[in-house]
């Protein structure tokens, strides 16, 4: 495996480029790219496989209609509604259509939020989450800090990347109450469909019919197709018009399309997919848990955030995880907010997780493998009630 390749930029390398790297050896495990283990099903890529040569060669439907049957299956108004071919997109046309001149953004977090305006020449406002706080963003101070700032935008992520602190929905919608005279508020939901800290978690509903509130939420991420580059924001018809009318009318692929017509069909399963995690991510928290020095934080999303024991550093780690393991992780250096005495790790299944864990126990203690963490042991974890 070609370790460069993890030195060369400020994101992951794909995982594609990791592939045509790697010589013919085994394809790594990946806890690096947040994505649904459990969904789609194998019938669902047998679909898609038997429809491949048509899904390939057919021009796709217009944006629209691919988001009016998004709208008809989730239950919202297709003028609320801007569908992007990915996240990333839509957060780009926000940032060059709606955010004029500053934005206050909580760190660590997703790094668009912070690289995308400094690239347009915005002011960015950065407020710190403290980790003595385990990362969580108290309301009424990032208001102060807002006012104090002077910010036009704000905007949080809710599950938060990379720690997954959740901020609950009474006190999302309490914030965007105090900072109604803003130009827009952003809350970007985009793992908001791994919560189950409470039963209906979103704001989508609420975004639709404010002045100033944008939500988005990502599909690719949630359906476990991040080869698939879609995902849509929520907003009232004016600002959802706005965005959506500067979006080529052709911006979704095919691979979107049959997706997106095929929801309706398969929502069992995809709550099934979802169940499964939440269960996954209870596992892997208590067993990281046990791990000595090892600090691990409560999350919402489809990942953990860890801080290594004093002394070790996420990058000799990582290189041996996926070197002599074969496991593939997030180290959080390049974070603003984090160091690289922190690492991201996706939830997978429990035997994913068992090798995991090998490979850290060999790094962190000297290669001693006689004690792989396992379930009900006593175990060191911040904040396991809202794990």
């Amino acid at each position: 495996m070609e370790l460069s390749l993890l030195r060369a930029q400020a994101h992951s390398p794909s995982y594609f480029s990791l592939m045509r790297s790697s010589s013919g050896e085994r394809a790594p495990v990946d806890f690096c790219i947040p994505c649904n283990p459990y969904f789609p099903t194998p019938d669902i890529f047998e679909h898609l496989g038997r429809n491949l040569e048509t899904i390939l060669k057919f021009y796709p439907s217009d944006a629209g209609t691919i988001t009016e049957e998004l709208c008809s299956t989730l239950g919202l108004h297709p003028k609320t509604v801007a569908m992007g071919n990915g996240s990333t997109e839509l957060i780009t046309w926000i940032d060059h259509l709606l955010v004029r001149e500053s934005l206050a953004v909580p760190i660590p977090t997703f790094g668009r939020w912070t690289d995308q305006p400094l690239e347009t020449g915005k002011r960015v406002d950065m407020y710190p989450l403290l980790e003595s706080r385990n990362f969580s963003l108290d309301v009424t101070d990032f208001v102060q800090f807002v006012r104090m700032r002077g910010s036009r935008v704000a905007v949080i992520c809710n599950p938060n990347n990379p720690d997954g602190g959740y901020l609950p929905k009474h006190e999302v919608l309490h914030l965007l109450d105090e900072l109604i005279d803003l130009d827009l508020v952003i809350v970007d939901e985009s793992f908001g469909d791994f919560v189950d800290a409470e039963p209906y978690p979103g704001i989508a509903a609420e975004a639709a019919v404010r002045p100033n509130v944008i939500v988005l939420r990502s599909l690719g991420k949630n359906f476990g197709l991040h080869g698939i580059r879609f995902g849509y924001m929520v907003a009232n018809p004016a600002l959802a018009g706005r965005v959506r009318d500067a979006l080529p009318k052709w911006n979704l692929n095919s691979f979107a399309e049959v997706v997106v017509f095929m929801m309706r069909q398969f929502m069992g399963e995809y709550q099934e997919s979802l169940r499964r995690l939440g269960a996954d991510r209870r596992a892997m928290f208590q067993q990281l848990g046990t791990m000595p020095g090892l600090s691990v934080f409560a999350s919402q999303g489809n990942f953990l955030l860890v801080k290594l024991p004093p002394g070790h550093d996420g990058v000799p780690l990582r290189d041996h995880l996926l070197t002599e393991h074969g496991v593939y992780v997030r180290e959080c250096g390049n974070k603003l907010g984090t160091t690289s005495q922190f690492l991201r790790l996706v939830v997978r299944p429990q035997d994913d997780v068992r090798r995991l864990l090998i490979g850290m126990t060999q790094f962190l203690y000297s290669g001693s493998l006689h004690e792989i963490p396992v379930i009900g042991t006593h175990h060191r974890a911040v904040n396991p009630l809202s794990a």
